[in-house]
């Protein structure tokens, strides 16, 4: 029987989050991940057929600019890339070699068992009946486990789409760290979670308290920022939709949401929200992308060839200011675990309030 998409419900999928933080002499440290998916047409109706990872071909291009700079990436995976050689392969290199680590992203309408309903809001994993989510989860890392030689503990779910039982169900099946919020981005238009109201910050979490949490960055920036939820939301309604209020609000500097991303976003973006989240004490940072967009037409983000060069310059250009500049070291969530540990303010633990629908 096909799982049909739940009614709205408010409730938080991050019940409680204890923040952690990097010691006070330690430099800020970066997260490089890659959604490392299939290709397929973002604007269409969700589809169990579209699984072409020919994009793979091209995830050399990113590997390379990695490998000169010293930076070991995280490519979570989802089903068609651990099903098909063409797209673990060069991935089982990069992690036999040490250059690079592999995780798990759940796209459920490509992940067996297919039972649900195709649709919007059963694309958000965390929307699915924990039963099947869960059986989904771990169809996927078996597959890793069995091409990849090793079994995956690090989980983003597709879409961030983070929902009330994912915490017990990554326990479960021996996941340590999760990326999937994306904090400061509301995805609940479709049926997805709504982060705008979550802090970029690392934190503990879970049933047994622990779960690593590294969500994407995520933030509002600019002087009206600690609004910056419910100004966003209210300017993207009528009638101040009409006057293009979020517009506006960008460029006057006085309130901007940026993710660390180069898809859609500048280096200029990227070193702004960089230098806001530092003067925040938050120095831990997830930067991330998609990996079709590495090949020109299988992402909005990247139509051409020029697209692609300029993609791939903005990554140099961030990291080298990150790493230089900065004097910031790039770590994967491995490597940031032992490191971290719980604030001594005792508003340290939290309720965040995104709701999946």
């Amino acid at each position: 029987m096909s799982a049909r998409p739940r009614s709205p419900v408010q409730t938080s999928p991050l019940r409680e989050r204890e923040v952690v933080r990097l010691p006070a002499d330690a430099p800020p440290a970066l997260l490089v991940v890659i959604d490392t998916e299939e290709e397929f047409d973002w604007s269409r109706p969700f589809d169990r057929a579209r699984t072409s990872v020919e994009a793979m071909r091209d995830v050399g291009r990113a590997q390379e600019l990695f490998d000169r700079l010293g930076v070991r990436p995280v490519y979570v995976i989802d089903q068609p890339i651990a099903s098909q050689e063409i797209g673990w392969r060069p991935l089982k290199e990069y992690q036999d070699d040490g250059r690079a680590v592999i995780g798990a992203h759940l796209h459920p309408w490509v992940t067996p068992p297919f039972e649900e309903e195709l649709c919007d809001a059963n694309s958000y994993p965390g929307n699915l009946p924990a039963e099947l989510e869960e059986r989904k989860l771990a169809h996927l890392a078996r597959t890793i486990e069995r091409n990849l030689g090793r079994r995956p503990t690090i989980y983003k779910a597709g879409r961030y789409g983070f929902g009330p039982n994912t915490a017990a169900i990554l326990e479960r099946l021996g996941f340590r760290c999760d990326l999937s919020p994306c904090a400061g981005f509301d995805l609940s238009a479709d049926g997805g979670p709504d982060w705008s109201r979550l802090t970029p910050d690392a934190y503990r979490f879970g049933p047994g308290g622990r779960l690593l949490g590294l969500p994407a960055t995520g933030a509002f920036v600019g002087w009206l920022a600690a609004w910056g939820a419910g100004l966003h939301r209210a300017a993207g309604r009528a009638p101040l939709r009409q006057v293009r209020a979020p517009g506006i609000l960008s460029r006057s500097g006085a309130l901007e949401r940026l993710l660390l991303s180069p898809e859609g976003y500048t280096p200029a973006h990227l070193r702004r929200l960089t230098r806001a989240l530092l003067r925040r004490g938050v120095r831990i940072l997830s930067f991330s992308f998609h990996s079709p967009s590495l090949r020109p037409g299988c992402t909005p983000y990247v139509r051409s060839e020029a697209d692609l060069k300029d993609l791939l310059a903005s990554c140099r250009q961030y990291l080298e200011w990150f790493l230089g500049d900065l004097g910031g070291v790039t770590m994967t969530p491995q490597e940031l675990e032992p490191l971290l540990a719980a604030p001594t303010a005792p508003t340290a633990r939290s309720a965040p309030t995104p709701h999946v629908a």
